[in-house]
């Protein structure tokens, strides 16, 4: 059971903005240096997929490393290996004292996975409350989301995994995404349910700018925060359909304006539409994230 205050805490994290969050790969130094400067929200330093075994020690240095200095305000997220891999525990006691925003761990799927991992970050010397990532990334998964989304306090981000979950369906990738529709929504019905935030998975093919689009535009619509990227040329366009637009604010304000306006009334008319207190809610949250991706610049 997930207690209301954490709920609220964790509503008020997911303001932050998400619209693009780049995997960058522990093994390529000058990726990691690149990465500064580019205009994606967050970072996920990986040392998992993106890394060959015989590099993961090499890997795990680079972004020990590379969590220093300034990272202009962006979210900097380790993916570390699976805890019954040869890296995985040292992975979690290495990034435990390192400075992260958070630590994404692979394959979730069931709630013990996050206490195991609390539980290591903590004896490793991690500060009190350091922020757990969820990769939902296989049918089980799935199946258990309502307990992985509220298993564990800490938790505060459901990353898709499309890749591996078509992968074990033995489904195909098609540009409706159909085999992960299904899987796609119970995840945002999770994550909203528990006050967790959202990420659509990776588009894989890099000359697709029309498919990466549509992509994003269907994941926007689907309720997620932001998308996983794999390479800089997509940053763009997640930013783009992930953020509020003008027409969306411009409506916010008015909105917004309407029902102070109204104060005390439960409904108020504005361009011949209903707005309710769920509207209200909407808008300032759309209007929270713009100040954000403002002050972001």
């Amino acid at each position: 059971m997930i207690h209301s205050d954490s709920f609220d805490s964790r509503q008020q994290r997911r303001a932050r903005p998400r619209r693009s969050v780049l995997y960058v790969a522990g093994a390529n130094a000058r990726a990691l240096q690149k990465a500064r400067g580019l205009p994606a929200d967050a970072v996920i330093l990986d040392l998992e997929d993106a890394v060959a075994p015989q590099a993961k020690a090499q890997a795990r240095e680079q972004v020990m490393q590379a969590l220093q200095g300034d990272w202009g305000g962006r979210e900097r997220i380790v993916r570390v290996n699976g805890w019954h891999t040869p890296w995985g525990p040292d992975d979690l006691a290495a990034v435990a004292r390192a400075g992260a925003d958070a630590v994404l761990l692979p394959k979730v799927q069931d709630a013990a996975q996050l206490a195991q991992a609390a539980g290591a970050l903590d004896a490793a010397g991690g500060p009190a409350g350091l922020p757990l990532w969820a990769m939902i990334e296989t049918p089980l998964a799935i199946l258990r989301l309502d307990a992985i989304a509220g298993g564990h306090p800490r938790l505060e981000c459901l990353v898709m995994g499309t890749s591996d979950l078509v992968k074990d369906m033995q489904a195909r990738h098609t540009p409706d995404r159909l085999a992960c529709l299904a899987a796609l929504s119970l995840t945002v019905m999770a994550a909203r349910a528990h006050g967790l935030a959202a990420l659509d998975g990776v588009h894989l093919v890099l000359q697709d700018q029309a498919g990466l689009a549509a992509a994003c535009r269907q994941g926007r619509d689907l309720g997620f925060d932001g998308k996983t990227v794999i390479h800089p040329a997509q940053i763009a366009a997640a930013n783009a359909a992930f953020g509020p637009t003008e027409p969306e604010l411009a409506q916010a304000r008015k909105q917004l304006a309407a029902w102070q306006a109204g104060a005390g009334q439960g409904v108020v008319v504005v361009d011949g539409v209903l707005v309710e207190h769920l509207h209200v809610q909407e808008a300032r949250r759309l209007l929270a994230q713009a100040q954000a991706i403002a002050a972001r610049g």
